[in-house]
C-alpha cells in the first residue's frame, strides 16, 4: 500500500493507470510526460465522441455522459450563463479506492477531464468534492496549485464522509454549504446545481475517462473492451482477497481473471456494485464478463465497480448483517423506508444471525426488504433491498444453519469495511439497572424495540446523526437511569486515563501498554473505579 490505498494492478493495456508502474504518484511534469498536453475539443465533437463509445458515468448509476454534456450546453444557452464543472470523488461506499487512488496517484488526470469539459462548455468553475482524510485531498491539492490552467478556477471543498454524501442532489446540497443530504425530489444538477448554475456533475473516474477519450479518440479508445461497452474499468478488489487492489481492466475481462490476479481463494459470495449491488454465488463467478450488461445478466451490477469476496470461514450472514445496519445508520433519515424501513431490516437480518424465530424469521426479513424497495426519496433502501435479498439468496446454506443450529460455526471476521461507522455513539443498558420500563423504545422506536418480555431490544448500529436528538432524549428520560450512550475508547494509555471506570474490564494488552508508560495507580485511584488493592 501507498499512502494508505491498495496497489493499482492491471489488466491489458495501461488507460488511467498509465505511468503508474513506472512513479507513486505523477506530478504535472511525469503527468504530461505520459499523457501529453491537454486536447481541446469543441463541445460538439465531445458530446459526439462520447455518444460513439456509449460512455456512461461510472459513481453507480452509469448515466449517458453525452446526455449530461448537452442537458448543460443546452440549460447554460437556453439561460445564457455559464455552467459550472463538479467533480464528484466523495467516495462514500466503505469498499470504494478507485476515486481516491486516482486523485492521489493520478489527480491531473481527473483534472484534465475537468478541465476538457471546461473548456467545451465554457464553464469558468470547477468544483472538486472530496470527503473523509488522507493523502488523496493534499495531492489534488498540490495539483491544482501548480498546473496554471487549474489554479484560478478551481475550487476543493471537503463534504462529510458519510454514504448518503456522495448522492447527487445531497453532494450539490454540501456544495452549496447546506446539509449533506438528498433534496427529497428530483433537482437535475444540469438545469441547477453548484450556486443554481447548470452544472455537469460526475464522479472522478468518469472525468478521467473522459480525458482518456479526448487524447485518444473514440476508435483508439473503443480499441479494447466490448463492441456495446468499449474501454477499460476501473475497479476495488477487496473483502478477502490476499491482494487488495485497485484494478483497471478492458470492459468484459471475465471476473475470475480479476479474482485471481488479487488473489482469491475459493469465497462464499462474492458482491458487486458495493453495498448498494448484489451477491452472485461462487460457482457463477469464473467466466461473467466484468461489464455492465455482463454482470446484470448474471443477477448483479457493475455499480461503482466495487468487488468484494468473502471467505468460506467468515459467517456471511454476520458480515451481512454488519452492514444492513450499516446502511441504517448511514441514511439520511428523510422519508419512513430509510427512518423506519431499514432499522427494521437490519433487526430481521440481525434476528437470523442469532438464529430466533425459525423460518417465520427469514420470510419476515425477505418481506421487510421488500417494503422499503421504491418507496424511497432517493435510491438508497433500493440499494439496501438488493443487497440483503441477494445476500438471503446467494448464502441459503449459511442461512439454513443459523435457522436450525443457532450459527454456522463460523466467526464475523469483519471482512466487510464499514468506513468509521464503528467509532460512533452506539446505545446501551445496563441491565443491572433496567426495569423494562419501555420508555426508550416510545422515544426511539428506530432503533429500540421491545422483546417478548418488556426490555429493550437495541439494534447493533451507531447512533445515526438524524436520531441524536431522540436517542439523547431517551437516555435522559429512562426512569431508571439503564439507558446510556457510550463511544468506543481509544487503545492502550489513553484508554485507561480517559476512562478509569472501564480500566478494570480492559484486556491485558491495554495494562501492559499502561505498565510501559510507567503510570502510577494508586491505592485511591483503584478504589475509584470499584476495586481493591
Amino acid at each position: 500500500m501507498t499512502g494508505g490505498l491498495p496497489e493499482v494492478l492491471r489488466i491489458g493495456p495501461a488507460r488511467l493507470t498509465a505511468g503508474l508502474d513506472r512513479w507513486d504518484r505523477m506530478d504535472l511534469a511525469s503527468h504530461r510526460a505520459v499523457f501529453g498536453s491537454v486536447p481541446r475539443p469543441s463541445a460538439g465533437q465531445l458530446i459526439d465522441m462520447a455518444e460513439q463509445v456509449d460512455l456512461r458515468g461510472r459513481g453507480g448509476a452509469s448515466f449517458p455522459l453525452a446526455r449530461k454534456l448537452q442537458a448543460v450546453r443546452s440549460a447554460a444557452q437556453t439561460r445564457r450563463c455559464r455552467p459550472v464543472i463538479l467533480v464528484n470523488a466523495t467516495e462514500g461506499e466503505p469498499g470504494s479506492a478507485k476515486d481516491k487512488s486516482l486523485l492521489f496517484r493520478s489527480p491531473h488526470l481527473v483534472l484534465d477531464g475537468a478541465l476538457i469539459a471546461a473548456e467545451a462548455l465554457d464553464a469558468r468553475r470547477i468544483v472538486v468534492a472530496v470527503a473523509g482524510s488522507g493523502p488523496h485531498i493534499g495531492s489534488v491539492r498540490a495539483a491544482v496549485k501548480t498546473d496554471p490552467e487549474l489554479a484560478g478556477r478551481t475550487r476543493i471543498v471537503i463534504v462529510p464522509d458519510r454514504f448518503v454524501s456522495g448522492e447527487g442532489g445531497a453532494l450539490v446540497n454540501a456544495v452549496n454549504g447546506r446539509p449533506a443530504l438528498p433534496p427529497g425530489r428530483k433537482v437535475r444538477a444540469s438545469d441547477r446545481g453548484v450556486d443554481g448554475l447548470p452544472t455537469l456533475l460526475s464522479n472522478a473516474e468518469t472525468f478521467a475517462q473522459l480525458a482518456t477519450l479526448a487524447m485518444l479518440d473514440a476508435d483508439g479508445y473503443a480499441s479494447v473492451g466490448t463492441r456495446s461497452e468499449p474501454g477499460t474499468v476501473l475497479l476495488t478488489v477487496g473483502g478477502s482477497a490476499r491482494r487488495p487492489a485497485v484494478v483497471e481492466a478492458p470492459s468484459g475481462t471475465p471476473l475470475g481473471e480479476i479474482l485471481d490476479i488479487c488473489e482469491v481463494a475459493p469465497a462464499a459470495g462474492v458482491l458487486v456494485g458495493g453495498y448498494h449491488g448484489a451477491w452472485l454465488p461462487p460457482d457463477a463467478t469464473e467466466t461473467i464478463p466484468v461489464s455492465r450488461s455482463g454482470l446484470a445478466a448474471a443477477g448483479g451490477t457493475l455499480g461503482p465497480g466495487i468487488i468484494l469476496p468473502i471467505g468460506p470461514q467468515t459467517c456471511a450472514l454476520g458480515e451481512v448483517a454488519r452492514v444492513a445496519a450499516y446502511l441504517a445508520e448511514e441514511s439520511s433519515g428523510q422519508c419512513g423506508p430509510c427512518m423506519l424501513g431499514l432499522p427494521a431490516v437490519a433487526r430481521s437480518v440481525a434476528a437470523l444471525v442469532r438464529g430466533s424465530g425459525g423460518m417465520d424469521s427469514v420470510d419476515n426479513a425477505r418481506r421487510r426488504a421488500a417494503m422499503v424497495r421504491g418507496r424511497g426519496a432517493c435510491a438508497h433502501p433500493d440499494g439496501a433491498f438488493r443487497f440483503v435479498a441477494s445476500a438471503l439468496d446467494v448464502f441459503a446454506d449459511d442461512l439454513a444453519a443459523h435457522t436450525f443450529r443457532g450459527s454456522c460455526g463460523h466467526p464475523v471476521r469483519g471482512t466487510l469495511p464499514l468506513g468509521g461507522a464503528e467509532t460512533q455513539a452506539r446505545l446501551t443498558v445496563d441491565w443491572t439497572r433496567c426495569r423494562g420500563h419501555g420508555l426508550c423504545a416510545k422515544l426511539a422506536p428506530e432503533v429500540i424495540q421491545l422483546d417478548e418480555h418488556g426490555y429493550p431490544d437495541i439494534l447493533d448500529m451507531p447512533v445515526p446523526p438524524w436520531l441524536t436528538r431522540q436517542a439523547g432524549q431517551a437516555v435522559e428520560m429512562c426512569p431508571a437511569l439503564a439507558l446510556r450512550l457510550t463511544t468506543p475508547l481509544p487503545s492502550g494509555r489513553e484508554a485507561a486515563l480517559a476512562a478509569p471506570e472501564a480500566a478494570l474490564a480492559a484486556p491485558e494488552a491495554v495494562w501492559d501498554d499502561v505498565w510501559d508508560q510507567d503510570l502510577s495507580v494508586t491505592e485511591s485511584w483503584i478504589a475509584e473505579i470499584g476495586g481493591t488493592a
